[in-house]
């Protein structure tokens, strides 16, 4: 009975002319989710209706090149495990580092079409944006047919996702510092007691930057200025300065970030390096990735970016950044840390322009403007 139905239909699809032009995939797209697809290709974006389809062109290309802001390590282990679920895409990724402006170039010249996803540094992001595949990565969260939180997707240029974030903290030595003085908000740094070297500042200010979303450019602007009166101990980058802390060199920083500082403590056997999360927290966005247009492997890209926002990976973020995970995974490191507290949120609105902001507060600390 079954051969009969199935001569029946192979006989009616050829009296009707019809031959399959691509494979059938399992489930069928909802109404909701063909009118989405509908608007995202009237806008000139690539829409995938149907999850399996996505799986079964990525098994066809069967390799994966990634250009990412993560640490040595958090690769290696995401790697291994991205390697276990999808065992059939070859994959590499290369660490860059948030100064590494080579990759940006490389886009810009098309040099890169060996890479199939890169990272779209915050003050080259629209410069970078003609060379993205446009996928509607947010529409397709939205739908449930990627598995990632919608907010870690920019509304606006929806094929750009953010998988960690960044959250700005005080941190000091105890042994350093009295418990009477231990600065419980930003105001406090411009006290009179701290002034003369009393605590270390960088010079590439993105911690004040942040700021700017919960007090206003203006405000900033103003705190930046008194605040490079106090005559701090410029310095940059965190770890170091974390480290000198712990040996009693400098009593404290302002504004080092959260992973940096839990980073260091891991270190501290002496247990004298602490924190504090003062409010508004400054919070960005981290680990920015897009899907370059050139790639080879745009479907497996795809599962790749969907797996990055996954409770495996974001666990992954947590152990090895280590406590790098974003905000909008529930449970995660950041999450817990400042779940409750008053935000200054960079967020997508903002995201391009931070760069700007942070030329600003350089420029009121005293310092000469520089390009980009």
């Amino acid at each position: 009975m079954k051969k009969l139905i199935l001569m029946f239909s192979v006989s009616l699809s050829l009296l009707l002319g019809w031959t399959p032009a691509r494979p059938v995939f399992a489930g069928l797209a909802s109404r909701s989710v063909l009118d989405a697809k509908r608007e995202a290709e009237n806008k000139g974006y690539v829409f995938f209706s149907i999850r399996d389809e996505v799986v079964a062109h990525a098994k066809r290309e069967g390799r994966l090149r990634v250009i990412a802001n993560m640490e040595p390590a958090t690769i290696k282990a995401a790697t291994q495990a991205f390697s276990r679920k999808y065992p059939f895409i070859n994959l590499h990724v290369q660490e860059i580092t948030g100064a590494d402006e080579r990759s940006i170039l490389e886009i810009k010249s098309g040099r890169a079409s060996d890479w199939d996803i890169v990272h779209p540094r915050a003050d080259f992001y629209s410069e970078v944006l003609p060379y993205l595949w446009k996928v509607d990565l947010r529409g397709m969260a939205e739908h449930g047919i990627l598995q990632i939180p919608p907010p870690m997707i920019d509304p606006k240029n929806r094929n750009i996702a953010a998988f960690y974030t960044r959250a700005e903290m005080i941190s000091y030595n105890k042994n350093l510092v009295p418990p009477h003085q231990v600065p419980k908000a930003w105001e406090d740094f411009l006290k009179p007691e701290f002034k003369g070297k009393k605590f270390a500042a960088d010079i590439i200010p993105t911690e004040v930057a942040c700021l700017v979303p919960a007090w206003g450019l203006e405000k900033t602007l103003e705190f930046a200025r008194k605040l490079a009166a106090q005559q701090p101990l410029w310095v940059r980058g965190g770890s170091r300065t974390l480290t000198a802390m712990m040996t009693g060199e400098i009593p404290m920083m302002f504004g080092p970030a959260f992973h940096t500082v839990r980073r260091a403590q891991s270190k501290d056997r002496a247990g004298v390096l602490q924190y504090v999360a003062a409010e508004p927290v400054p919070v960005r966005f981290h680990a920015e990735q897009a899907i370059l247009a050139t790639s080879s492997n745009p479907h497996a890209a795809l599962l790749w970016m969907e797996w990055m926002a996954s409770a495996e990976s974001q666990k992954l973020a947590d152990e090895h950044e280590p406590l790098g995970s974003s905000y909008y995974f529930s449970g995660g490191a950041v999450e817990q840390e400042i779940r409750s507290k008053k935000l200054s949120w960079v967020s997508w609105e903002h995201h391009n322009s931070l760069a700007q902001w942070q030329s600003a507060v350089f420029e009121a600390y005293g310092f000469p403007k520089v390009g980009k």
